[in-house]
């Protein structure tokens, strides 16, 4: 697991979401710590287990 450092999209404050390098390619939903509005966060991950994009985003609907 590494930490890595977002900007929530609904407060703008900045939050750490732990993600799983060994999982690969992903997409998830987790709440803002400060705000608890939900984030969409699609996570790229290289084969070596580096992070390559977290893209964090308000849910659709």
């Amino acid at each position: 697991m590494e930490e890595y450092e977002i900007d929530c999209p609904f407060c703008g404050e900045i939050i750490g979401v732990l993600i799983d390098c060994s999982a690969g390619t992903q997409q998830y939903t987790e709440d803002c710590h400060v705000c608890c509005s939900p984030i969409v966060l699609t996570i790229e991950i290289e084969h070596d287990g580096t992070i390559v994009t977290v893209l964090a985003e308000q849910e659709n609907g």
